[in-house]
């Protein structure tokens, strides 16, 4: 029997992906909120966690809600290469999209319980897109804060640095975005799941 943990932050769809997978015989599935997934991950050991890699809590991915010896299986959408960056630098080994035929699920979570990677062939473009990110690490640091409504000052104090050097993260990420300024390359950001 295969143990999996889902994890999604909406109950209509933790219920509705639960029952598509109740009816595998050979699948064993338990659903979560991202906050309770980590002490059922404890308790439940699964093979293989499925997680919605676009819902408000995968902002926690990178401190996965399973330990090491579960296979981590992100459910995605096409054009969002930020969201599936994270994914990969959280070890993902399997990517579904969430357009895909219903049954891809349960073939991609036996695939990942013998120790095989799967990657869906639409998702595939934007996996590569993915490794080649235009902004650094720092860069995405000031970007998220000014997403959040943060100013150049208050960047600036909370990044400990000077606001010079703010400005000039932001004149890059505009530039790298193609945006027109930081409302856009914050908009172009988010559209591409990099913030």
């Amino acid at each position: 029997m295969i143990r999996v943990l889902l994890v999604h932050d909406t109950e209509l769809m933790r219920s509705a992906l639960t029952a598509l997978l109740d009816r595998e015989e050979d699948i064993d599935v338990v659903a979560e909120s991202w906050e309770s997934a980590p002490d059922r991950a404890r308790a439940q050991r699964p093979h293989v966690c499925v997680v919605d890699v676009d819902c408000p809590g995968a902002s926690r991915l990178p401190s996965r809600p399973v330990d090491r010896d579960c296979a981590l299986l992100v459910l995605a959408t096409t054009a969002r290469p930020g969201s599936l960056r994270r994914a990969a630098e959280a070890r993902a080994l399997g990517f579904v999209d969430k357009d895909a035929q219903p049954s891809q699920l349960p073939r991609a979570i036996r695939l990942m319980a013998t120790g095989r990677r799967y990657v869906d062939g639409t998702l595939a473009l934007d996996l590569l897109r993915a490794a080649t990110a235009p902004l650094t690490p720092r860069e995405l640091g000031v970007l998220s804060l000014a997403a959040k409504g943060a100013s150049a000052p208050e960047i600036a104090r909370s990044l400990r640095l000077s606001i010079g050097t703010v400005r000039n993260y932001m004149c890059a990420i505009t530039r790298k975005t193609g945006a027109r300024n930081r409302i856009d390359a914050i908009r172009i950001s988010r559209d591409a799941g990099w913030v």
